[in-house]
């Protein structure tokens, strides 16, 4: 009755948005200060993408302006990764695209409508998957807990994502960004429905759960790289269960130890040695298989883009876009002003702060929420919205979506109202000091990067409220900061209050 619920909701949102972008196209349609002339009914898109004050929608990596010159390039045998300064291409395996049928736009109006439609479709699409694998998330870590899961949840989930104004944005101006989000949750989904030797209760049975999990991280990470900090909580989560510890924090390998039939097993295998180190060990070499499988399916990618294209230019104009920062195109982000004030021999020094104060949360997050994978993998998402190179409001929209799956913290947020009123304000200032700007004339680049430093702080201020939460749930549960960990351990969380 739930799934039903929840694909009536999908569903009805889809149209709703379907209809909505054929409503905005129409109104384009005429002759009007923003009507750019384009081909095959791209009024939409390009309104989105250059309209004053809409800056943020794609990014450089996910503008679908390069996605149709690097196709037009591939289909007319031209290289897309020429030697052009500073530019920025799209990974290879986009190229796939260009078998697509096209429909041509000076045929008949039912064919316009269908060209349309398609595009629509086909960049609504990610969404529904999205929506669906949020809610499959949701229901792999209600299925562990004791309580049984709410229906309003597997109905409210979907409209979170599906009507956010930062993924509808990202949606009409087809940005490849909401084809990574697909990816990602289904990669996550997939982790949570796994089956594991150390899962303590079994989930959906999927023996190919654990390959597809990691061959969709692979395919993320390869489209952009710097999701690779995703995959130290995924691989927990593989090994590890979905289901909500935040109130019973401790050991990873204390978690695993939970499994009597685990324990048994080794206690069979090896009587001599203590059970924790053969768990330890057990642990450490399955973390290191599915390492290994995470690798083979990334550099299969790798190849099959070199494949593509006949060479491995493409690396530095995807990859290395990411680490080196070619362009300068005004984001939501924090790099771009920075170093657009940068003089150039200091450049290569503040490239490798920026990337290793990105890498710097990973350690620090998977060891503290170590028995809770999950909500580990959620914070990192939000550091990665708020820190990466190129963020897009695809990236705000999978963050903001991503809170409706942990609904036990939300008593213990410690300034939950001011952190949505910052977010608001950014929202609203960014597009507003981008039109001053550069419509106007009357504001300078200093007013949008202030925006963008709001919207930062409104990132900051819910990943720490996040993380606060997410500790504070055990002390509340247990009083005073005595926690009875697994295997009767006790333990004492001192916070500062």
């Amino acid at each position: 009755m739930h799934w039903l619920s929840c694909r009536k909701t999908i569903t009805l949102c889809i149209v709703l948005r379907v209809l909505f972008a054929l409503g905005l196209d129409f109104y384009l349609s005429p002759p009007t200060s923003y009507a750019y002339s384009v081909d095959n009914g791209d009024k939409v898109v390009e309104f989105i993408n250059n309209g004053p004050g809409l800056l943020s929608a794609s990014s450089p990596l996910t503008l679908y302006a390069n996605l149709k010159e690097s196709l037009w390039l591939y289909q007319r045998g031209v290289d897309p990764y020429g030697s052009g300064i500073g530019q920025v291409g799209v990974s290879p395996l986009y190229l796939a695209f260009s078998f697509f049928p096209t429909i041509a736009e000076s045929g008949p109006s039912t064919t316009q409508l269908l060209s349309k439609l398609f595009g629509i479709f086909l960049w609504t699409a990610p969404d529904a998957f999205s929506a669906w694998f949020l809610v499959r998330i949701w229901k792999a870590r209600a299925s562990t807990s004791t309580k049984s899961s709410s229906s309003s949840i597997t109905f409210v989930l979907p409209l979170i994502y599906l009507l956010s104004p930062y993924v509808i944005l990202s949606s009409l101006a087809r940005s490849t960004s909401v084809w990574e989000n697909a990816i990602l949750l289904g990669a996550i989904a997939w982790a949570c429905e796994s089956e594991s030797e150390f899962k303590t209760k079994p989930k959906l049975n999927n023996s190919n759960s654990k390959s597809k999990s990691l061959l969709f991280l692979a395919l993320r990470v390869h489209l952009s790289l710097d999701a690779l900090i995703l995959l130290p909580p995924l691989i927990l989560l593989l090994l590890g269960s979905p289901e909500s510890r935040l109130a019973e924090p401790g050991p990873f390998a204390l978690y695993v130890a939970k499994h009597r039939s685990v324990k048994k097993q080794l206690e069979e295998k090896l009587p001599n040695e203590p059970a924790e180190n053969q768990l330890r060990s057990t642990i450490l070499r399955a973390a290191l298989n599915v390492l290994f499988e995470f690798m083979v399916y990334w550099t299969a990618l790798a190849l099959i883009s070199t494949l593509i294209v006949g060479h491995w230019r493409w690396m530095s104009t995807t990859w290395g876009t990411s680490l080196s920062l070619p362009s300068m195109t005004p984001n939501p982000g924090l790099w771009w002003y920075f170093f657009t004030e940068m003089f150039d021999h200091f450049r290569p020094f503040f490239l490798v702060v920026f990337n290793v104060h990105l890498l710097m949360y990973v350690a620090p997050i998977c060891i503290k929420f170590q028995h809770d994978p999950l909500y580990a993998l959620f914070i990192l998402v939000g550091i990665l919205a708020t820190f990466k190179s190129y963020p897009t409001l695809s990236d705000h929209g999978l963050f903001i979506a991503f809170w409706g799956i942990f609904p036990e913290v939300y008593p213990y947020l410690r300034h939950p109202f001011p952190t949505t009123l910052v977010l608001i304000h950014s929202a609203l200032l960014q597009p507003l000091f981008a039109h001053l700007w550069l419509s106007h004339g009357t504001g300078n680049a200093n007013f949008y990067y202030a925006s963008t430093l709001v919207g930062a702080c409104a990132g900051g201020m819910a990943i720490v409220d996040a993380v606060w939460a997410g500790l504070r749930i055990a002390l509340e549960k247990h009083g005073k900061g005595e926690l009875k960990l697994v295997e009767g351990e006790e333990r004492e969380i001192v916070t500062q209050q």
